[in-house]
């Protein structure tokens, strides 16, 4: 079965919704307040000071009071406003590949492609430098492109591409090529359950989780050794659970290991 989940898109795109929604709503919750207080500021005259000693002077100042807790609740309500705003936005631009996309293992693949054309082009910019604009010229390379790789060099610097450019590159290589090799050793697990006493473990291929789920309310022990092992509670599987993933199985071996002991 295809690493990844088949709704992962319908869940980032609900993802996306409800930070939009909660910002909507904070924003309106904002505006709402502020007219209260709009409102109940305007009963008092311009200028109107608290007369000291008056009969009017605590009903002014309780006044007062519920016209600046209207402003703080408006301006907390904002602050809400911007922040699930900010998440949403995130969640939208967020171009990383998560484990949880069945493309997940094809966009590794474009991925690494393209780090290898770069480190290779990179390569070969840094080699023609050293032959002059002609050879720079037949990579493909104009006055404009040359002249912008020029204003990007330190003084000191004698290629385009320094060696920690190629070295970040080329590491970069090698973790997606190691996240691909790890997606297809994870294709080729079937789902698996174990026993343990209370309750059982098991791979659910179907979400792309591996998940513990007991019979009773695990001891406080128990709930500690699951989250320093990366297990959330679930609600709505009903299960603890954590990303499947190579270090996720692994972990988890030797934690069913101590759940049969305990």
């Amino acid at each position: 079965m295809p690493i990844g989940r088949s709704d992962y898109e319908e869940r980032r795109e609900r993802k996306i919704n409800a930070f939009n929604q909660r910002a909507i709503k904070s924003s309106v919750i904002a505006n709402q307040e502020i007219n209260m207080a709009h409102d109940m500021g305007s009963v008092i005259p311009l200028g109107q000071p608290i007369l000291i000693g008056h009969h009017s002077e605590k009903k002014h100042r309780a006044h007062i009071k519920k016209i600046d807790a209207a402003y703080r609740r408006a301006s907390e309500a904002e602050e809400k406003a911007a922040y699930y705003q900010d998440r949403a936005e995130a969640a939208e631009n967020n171009l990383s590949i998560s484990g949880d996309d069945a493309e997940a293992a094809n966009r590794y693949k474009t991925k690494l492609g393209q780090l290898e054309a770069a480190q290779e082009q990179m390569k070969a910019v840094n080699k023609a430098w050293k032959q002059g604009n002609e050879a720079l010229y037949l990579l493909g390379l104009t006055d404009i492109d040359i002249e912008k790789l020029k204003s990007k060099m330190p003084s000191y610097q004698k290629k385009p591409y320094p060696t920690w450019a190629l070295s970040n590159n080329s590491a970069e290589i090698r973790r997606v090529k190691q996240k691909i090799e790890e997606l297809e050793r994870l294709d080729k697990m079937e789902a698996e359950t174990a026993e343990f006493p209370g309750g059982i473990m098991r791979i659910n291929l179907e979400i792309n989780r591996i998940q513990i789920v007991f019979n009773d309310i695990p001891s406080v022990e128990t709930r500690k050794l699951l989250k320093s092992n990366g297990f959330k509670w679930a609600p709505s599987e009903k299960a603890w659970q954590r990303q499947r993933t190579l270090n996720a199985v692994n972990t988890s071996n030797r934690l069913l290991k101590e759940l049969q002991q305990i």
